[in-house]
């Protein structure tokens, strides 16, 4: 089951890959962009197919080199049309000219999820007989190392969450526990524009430790913040100041989380159809519109980042969520899936999850599921199964040099930290 699921997710970053460009679209629907975070996990994905034989190494870094091409060669300026400025990019670019679309912001979070996939990519390919994969490895230094990250904090200690032409420094910064943790580390770990370490210290200050459904955690309410970070860091038993000071990691927190996730579940406070201890699954996702439940006495919200137990939540689960936390619990995380697919068989079509379930509301005789797929979802389940399986996206990652140093410079100490 897990070797057809993750390969049915990675076809859809061969399917909907641009073949000039290499940039993936943020979903299947006709005329999406692509989104930046969707070609990062693309990038960190292309090594797992290599290894389990659904794409050669050759293509893959043919695929690899086509991409980074094209961001190195892309516009960067205050130009409202160019594909970024300072080194980030925006968050969803035109598919065939790499261009800003929907007037859309510079995101912080979502090229550190990029960079992300451009060092697991130059970590792995580390041959050079034709110059390729060489090539690979000096266009991923050059992308990471142009990041302004300096920039990016607008004269404070945190970063904030994104630039708009015209506009200038979104209001809101990265505050609280979340999928920024990547970013951060990203952010310490540059050779030219690194943030300093207090820029961590003054982050860990705005967590919010709680104790949620009889469970001590840092809290953060949608599952993908627990996630996003995790499929490239392997947090198990290297900790920061704050979690000595818990006597724990970053890793057990994300298991104490879906604990809460199964808790909340079971406990289903407001009633809806679907949630059980053995079927969960909150987080950022696709949901119905009110438009699609004109005529239910139900609350929706479209496309939003729930969370439990605080919300918002309104009866839309994530198919893929449940499977994505294999390396943190295989058991919790298999068991649910066979139960979401035993029950809901029509949430993975083509061995794909849909990004949302609505079983609360019912259209035309079926429960409510997401048009199509979001390349986040498939992305993300696809370096979770791995790092369950093999933990190569994690092996990569440790092999890095940025990310160690970022790690060091954030704090973190013990396990394959240690010399």
């Amino acid at each position: 089951m897990l070797e057809r699921l993750q390969c049915g997710a990675f076809t859809y970053l061969q399917d909907y890959a641009d073949p000039h460009t290499g940039l993936v679209a943020d979903t299947s629907r006709p005329g999406s962009p692509s989104s930046i975070a969707v070609v990062g996990f693309a990038l960190s994905c292309y090594p797992v197919g290599v290894e389990h034989g659904w794409s050669t190494r050759g293509e893959a870094a043919a695929q690899t080199l086509k991409t980074l091409r094209f961001l190195a060669q892309s516009p960067q300026g205050e130009a409202p049309q160019a594909a970024g400025n300072h080194g980030f990019y925006y968050h969803f670019l035109d598919m065939r000219t790499g261009r800003r679309v929907w007037d859309c912001e510079l995101s912080v979070v979502d090229t550190a999820l990029l960079m992300a996939g451009v060092l697991a990519a130059a970590s792995y390919f580390r041959g050079d007989e034709d110059g390729v994969e060489a090539e690979i490895r000096e266009l991923a230094d050059t992308l990471y190392r142009r990041v302004d990250w300096l920039w990016a904090a607008n004269g404070g200690q945190t970063l904030t969450q994104g630039w708009k032409p015209g506009f200038g420094f979104l209001k809101y910064g990265w505050e609280g526990y979340n999928e920024a943790t990547i970013a951060y580390l990203l952010a310490l770990g540059s050779p030219t524009f690194a943030l300093p370490p207090e820029s961590f210290a003054a982050w860990t200050r705005t967590y919010q430790w709680e104790n949620l459904l009889d469970t001590d955690v840092l809290y953060s309410g949608p599952l993908f913040t627990h996630l996003f970070s995790h499929a490239w860091i392997d947090y198990r038993g290297i900790q920061d100041v704050f979690m000595k000071s818990k006597r724990m990691d970053y890793f057990i927190n994300t298991q104490r989380a879906i604990r809460v996730h199964r808790e909340y579940g079971e406990r289903n406070p407001h009633g809806f159809e679907g949630y059980e201890r053995d079927l969960w699954g909150i987080t950022a996702g696709d949901g119905p519109t009110p438009q699609q439940a004109a005529g239910s006495a139900l609350r929706v919200y479209g496309y939003m980042a729930r969370g439990a137990p605080y919300g918002p939540d309104d009866g839309t689960l994530a198919p893929w969520a449940m499977l994505a936390t294999l390396p943190f619990g295989r058991d919790d995380a298999l068991r649910g899936t066979r139960r979401l697919l035993a029950r809901y068989p029509g949430v993975c079509r083509e061995d794909r999850f849909a990004s949302g379930l609505n079983a609360s509301l019912v259209v035309q005789g079926h429960p409510w599921l997401s048009e199509g797929w979001y390349g986040l979802d498939q992305g993300l389940l696809i370096m979770m199964i791995e790092n369950a399986l093999s933990g190569l996206p994690w092996r990569l990652m440790r092999d890095c040099a940025y990310v160690r140093t970022g790690l060091l410079r954030a704090g973190f100490t013990g396990g394959w930290l240690t010399p």
